[in-house]
Parts: structure tokens; C-alpha cells; sequence
């Protein structure tokens, strides 16, 4: 893995890569959830460099990991705002076409991208994505924000966030939190996505339903659906084997 820093939107930010630059051939992108960073993926970029032979790419969005920080509160289109960024981000890290992988809050950030028909995008693998917000998304936000004021999970970010820990929890939690909040509703935006698509969600995730996958599966007929029994919110982490085969399996067929 190689750490750097690059400047997008007059903002340094953190990111790293893994794996050689292949002329012609395309970078996995990796965006993180709403409480991650760059150092959060911990290897699994690097797992999915090796079982797809292509170079990953991941970075910390301001306010997270090492990047230039940010002070709540956040806008309320904080994901729209992030995926109108995104080509300036892709472009400054030198990228040429793309795969996105996202997870959580990348994943709608990674939807809303590929709704925009940008060029350069090959397909989307998105993990526990958001398309609107549900009843459970906010009970399980509410507790998490009792758990950080308890002290061990603001303990344990710190270690991946540093100085931007209360920055990047509040901002994320408060948003989700805010009653305007309560209509973000991207699933309109849906049936614009003209990239291949894998979904791929935990029966037990904690911070969304089925009803999540159901409304992208609806919109985005072509979409690969994965439902992973045993699994929460993280998929990569609670089960990285079956992640990283469906992934695996879906570039492939992109590269083919």
C-alpha cells in the first residue's frame, strides 16, 4: 500500500493505492461509510487488488482518517455534494476508467454517481447501500450516538480518525438525525444507472432492510442482488469471503 495526499475541491485529502497501474486497465475505487477512512478498509482493498489483478484506490473524505477537517454541522445533501465531487477526486488521483465499491454511505455516494452518467464508470459493486432512509437507519444512528458519549467507540475511532474523530461522528450523526433528513430519498434517481450493478447486503444488517435492495433491484432491473445470511451492516468484514468471491466474480465478467 501506498499512502499520499491529493487535492480535490481545495481540500487535501488522504488516500492510498495497492497494486501497479495497468495502462487501459481500470482502478477499483473504494468509498467508505459514514464513519470511515482509508485505514477502516483495513486490507480489503488489497484483497480485492489481488483476486481481480487491478489496482485499488481509496481515500478519506474531508472531515475523515488524515484529511483536512470539516466542523459540524454538515449540509444535508453532504451525499450529493460528496458524489458532485467525485469526478475532481478520480481526476486528481491521475484515474482513467473505474469500478466503485461502496459501502454504507460510499455506496449511495457511489449510486448517485453512476446516476449521472458519468463517463469513465465501468460498473458499481455497493455494499449495505442507502436509497432512502428507513425507521431502523435512525434507531440504530441514535444509539450509536450513546455509545460514542459512553467513550469506547470514541475511543476506537480515534485510532483511524485522529483529530477529526468528534468531527466526522457528529457530522455523520447529526445529519442522519435531523428531521429534514428524513425525506432524502434517491431512489428517483435510480433508473438512470446504464453501468452493471452488484448488491450485496447482510439479513441482519442493523441500519437497513431488505427494503433497501428491493427498491434498487426494482429500479436497476439488470442489478445482481447478494443477500448474506450472518451478516450486519459491514459485509466485508462480517463475511469477507463471500464479499470478496461476488466481487471477484462480478469484475470479472465487467473486464471480460
Amino acid at each position: 500500500m501506498e499512502r499520499t495526499f491529493i487535492t480535490a475541491g481545495g481540500v487535501r485529502l488522504e488516500s492510498a493505492t495497492w497494486g501497479e497501474r495497468v495502462p487501459g486497465r481500470p482502478t477499483l475505487v473504494f468509498l467508505h461509510e459514514g464513519l470511515g477512512s482509508v485505514s477502516l478498509w483495513r486490507d480489503f482493498p488489497q484483497r480485492v487488488a489481488a483476486a481481480t489483478g487491478l489496482p485499488a484506490f481509496a481515500y478519506s473524505r474531508r472531515g475523515y482518517g488524515a484529511s483536512d477537517g470539516i466542523q459540524p454541522p454538515r449540509p444535508l445533501d453532504m451525499l450529493e455534494r460528496e458524489a458532485a465531487l467525485l469526478p475532481e477526486v478520480l481526476a486528481a488521483a491521475g484515474l482513467g476508467p473505474v469500478l466503485l465499491v461502496g459501502h454504507s454511505d460510499g455506496a449511495s455516494i457511489a449510486l448517485l454517481h453512476a446516476a449521472s452518467g458519468a463517463a469513465g464508470l465501468l460498473g458499481v459493486a455497493v455494499l449495505a447501500p442507502h436509497s432512502f432512509v428507513e425507521d431502523i437507519t435512525v434507531s440504530s444512528i441514535a444509539a450509536a450516538a450513546e455509545a460514542y458519549r459512553a467513550g469506547p467507540l470514541r475511543e476506537r475511532l480515534a485510532r483511524h480518525h485522529g483529530e477529526n474523530v468528534d468531527g466526522a461522528f457528529w457530522g455523520w450523526n447529526r445529519v442522519w438525525l435531523d428531521p429534514g433528513f428524513r425525506g432524502w430519498d434517491i431512489r428517483p434517481r435510480l433508473a438512470a444507472i446504464g453501468v452493471p450493478l452488484l448488491v450485496i447486503q447482510g439479513e441482519d444488517d442493523e441500519y437497513g432492510t431488505a427494503a433497501q435492495v428491493e427498491a434498487i433491484g426494482a429500479a436497476v432491473p439488470p442489478a445482481r442482488i447478494l443477500m448474506l445470511p450472518a451478516c450486519g451492516h459491514s459485509p466485508h468484514r462480517d463475511q469477507p469471503e463471500a464479499t470478496l468471491a461476488a466481487i471477484a466474480a462480478f469484475v470479472a465478467e465487467i473486464c471480460r
